[in-house]
């Protein structure tokens, strides 16, 4: 027997044995009820005891997450980030700069997993992470598709509507800069036509302006950015809503309070 097991009583074994011979790597109190068939006391006592051993984590209230003990209590958190959320969530995707991320349309890594969902939700601490919960309008939840890590399968934006969602709320992907630096990361794989139609389903016309501005910004799709240009924008809206609200200029083009210079958006090239 492992050394790593023994210090584990008879139903502790028995309750995670049958887990990873089913494979089960997320479980519920009916799912231990069921292995151990004993009482709810004993039941509760034994999850009590293999939490404070370290050999499960509770994600949710009565679902709890098996840690093998061969991939250790470290190792699985950097491999499966996202292993929780199809078993808590029904509607939801990653997205915004963990999306960018996964997509390789950042070098950066957040700590922070954000998830966009149809329900507000607190945010969830899981291991050394943290789960940051976005509700969006039910009209703005699409243009997801299935990504795998690790052979888990997992809900997450499409490249298009990651870099629509970090326009809309650049807070959640690092700031503009991130984002005009995931447009130029994944020139070569975005789709611009689906982009502008998932621009116009979005419905928000200050992401349009960004979207335009950041297309010229980049020399790249000036076919687009003139087709984003041709809309009659009312009014101005500001470029980067972190900024500081310190006018630099105006874009009558896209109608657009310009708060950041194109070098400090474009600062990361020169890295």
């Amino acid at each position: 027997m492992s050394t790593q097991n023994l210090n584990l009583g008879a139903n502790e074994l028995r309750l995670l044995f049958t887990l990873e011979k089913e494979n089960k790597s997320i479980f519920s109190m009916k799912d231990a009820k069921e292995i151990l068939r004993t009482s709810d006391a004993s039941v509760w006592n034994v999850i009590y005891r293999l939490k404070k051993k370290k050999r499960i984590e509770e994600i949710e209230r009565g679902k709890y997450l098996l840690i093998p003990a061969k991939a250790g209590y470290e190792g699985l958190w950097s491999e499966v980030p996202f292993l929780i959320l199809p078993n808590i969530l029904n509607e939801y995707y990653v997205g915004f700069y963990s999306a960018l991320n996964y997509w390789g349309m950042t070098e950066q890594v957040p700590r922070v997993v954000f998830v966009a969902t149809t329900k507000r939700r607190r945010d969830l601490e899981y291991g050394p992470n943290v789960f940051k919960f976005i509700k969006l309008a039910k009209k703005r939840f699409f243009g997801f598709e299935e990504g795998e890590i690790a052979g888990t399968k997992f809900k997450i934006s499409s490249r298009e509507k990651t870099v629509l969602d970090c326009l809309m709320y650049p807070k959640y992907c690092g700031g503009l800069d991130e984002a005009v630096k995931g447009i130029w990361e994944a020139r070569n794989e975005l789709n611009f036509d689906r982009l502008i139609e998932y621009g116009k389903k979005l419905g928000i016309s200050v992401v349009t302006r960004r979207l335009g501005y950041a297309l010229e910004l980049l020399n790249i799709e000036s076919e687009i950015a003139d087709r984003i240009a041709s809309n009659r924008f009312k009014g101005f809206m500001w470029l980067d809503p972190l900024g500081p609200k310190k006018v630099l200029g105006y874009s009558k083009k896209y109608g657009l309070i310009i708060n950041r210079s194109d070098k400090e958006l474009k600062e990361w090239m020169e890295h």
